[in-house]
């Protein structure tokens, strides 16, 4: 495919070379309804120095952005930031056009990643506090491990300082304009957050530890790996990961569930209502109409997660038993929550949606709400009643 792309100046001898994929839809399991970039960067100094390249499927839009600007065999040095496919993807093709580069990746784990994926190439090895000189431009570089994966590291070019961040501080969003300030921010900043809660949820401590070794660096511009590149509003994504990175919840209720002939339904929606008028703003999410990734991000900051389910075939419904094995892949924080659900002579689903959310970490603050068959007025009023009641 004839591919006429071109690089992007972001400043002086500076280049974005990635590729925009306007059609992502899932990322491993999470829905990507925006799309997404694959980011890389090329500097031109004394050493010609490539940051990152981009998932395979774009090699030749990404090697045309090379090319509109200068030969790829000229060149010298290649940074892989996260041996993670979608960044690394197009190495081994770029290596082949310019045989001569080094590539620069952490030690043991980059190394060990690059090479199973592939094979010997003319790897350089980096740690923590390491640092090249590309001519009038040097290159720090800051292991970042479990953020998210174990080879992962930023790199910071005090000249111009300007954050290579790769993972952090980036969203899944595809768009023709590439700086903060160009976008919508509400967009950006609400991206942001679906991809924090969706993809570095687990590793809140690894991101503390980063945002500490990064906190005595002058930022003036953090060029992401996924989505936009900040210019303008730093400050605002960095005080958000200080936030998601933190243990502290929001007062506000996320009620998750599924239902099969509305019963369960009616009990979630006393249950969303009841926390409103406790003045606990509540979310009611049925899994047959939103993703689990959107849901996941309101789970992530609120304080109180309740998950309801009917009886099927002795077991809960298939699609709260996939939310709850997502959630607790992520390792949620310590929400408060409990069980509910209806059911037709056995019942053994909520219990089992109860003991999954000890299993997560959910501290039970009601007992479980089993109502058979379809609820009466009677049983609702209670149940509000007993909600409007709970000190929590």
């Amino acid at each position: 495919m004839i591919n006429n792309c071109k690089a992007v100046e972001i400043a002086k001898n500076i280049f974005w070379v990635g590729a925009v994929d306007w059609n992502l839809r899932n990322f491993h399991g999470y829905e990507t309804s925006r799309g997404t970039t694959y980011n890389a960067y090329l500097i031109l100094d004394e050493k010609v120095t490539l940051i990152d390249t981009a998932k395979i499927d774009f090699a030749d839009e990404f090697i045309s952005r090379i090319s509109s600007v200068i030969s790829p065999e000229k060149i010298d040095v290649i940074i892989s930031s996260h041996v993670e496919p979608d960044h690394s993807g197009s190495l081994k093709k770029i290596a082949e056009l310019a045989p001569n580069a080094e590539i620069f990746t952490t030690n043991p784990n980059g190394l060990k990643g690059l090479t199973a994926r592939y094979g010997n190439l003319n790897y350089k090895t980096v740690k923590a506090g390491d640092k090249i000189s590309v001519g009038e431009r040097s290159l720090h570089f800051v292991p970042t491990p479990m953020l998210h994966w174990p080879d992962s590291m930023v790199t910071y070019c005090p000249e111009e300082k300007i954050l290579f961040s790769n993972d952090a501080f980036g969203e899944h969003l595809a768009t023709s304009m590439r700086f903060d300030d160009e976008n919508n921010l509400d967009v950006i900043l609400a991206e942001a957050k679906k991809y924090y809660a969706n993809i570095l949820m687990p590793y809140g401590k690894q991101a503390q530890i980063a945002l500490k070794a990064l906190g005595d660096l002058e930022i003036k511009m953090i060029a992401t790996g996924h989505g936009v590149i900040w210019r303008k509003n730093i400050s605002k994504i960095i005080d958000c990961y200080k936030f998601w990175s933190s243990d502290e919840l929001e007062n506000r209720a996320c009620v998750v569930f599924d239902s099969m002939w509305h019963s369960t339904e009616i009990i979630a929606q006393t249950i969303t209502e009841s926390f409103a008028k406790k003045n606990i703003p509540a979310a009611y999410y049925d899994l047959k109409f939103t993703p689990l990734s959107d849901i996941v991000t309101d789970v992530f900051k609120s304080k109180y997660l309740i998950v309801g389910s009917p009886t099927i075939n002795s077991q809960m419904m298939p699609t709260v038993a996939k939310f709850l094995s997502y959630l607790k892949g992520l390792q949620p924080l310590k929400h408060k929550g409990f069980a509910f659900g209806s059911f037709g002579w056995s019942g053994q689903s909520i219990q089992f949606v109860e003991d999954e959310l000890k299993e997560i970490g959910v501290e039970i603050i009601f007992d479980k709400v089993r109502l058979s068959n379809v609820p009466t007025i009677e049983q609702l009023d209670k149940l509000e009643k007993e909600i409007l009641d709970l000190e929590i």
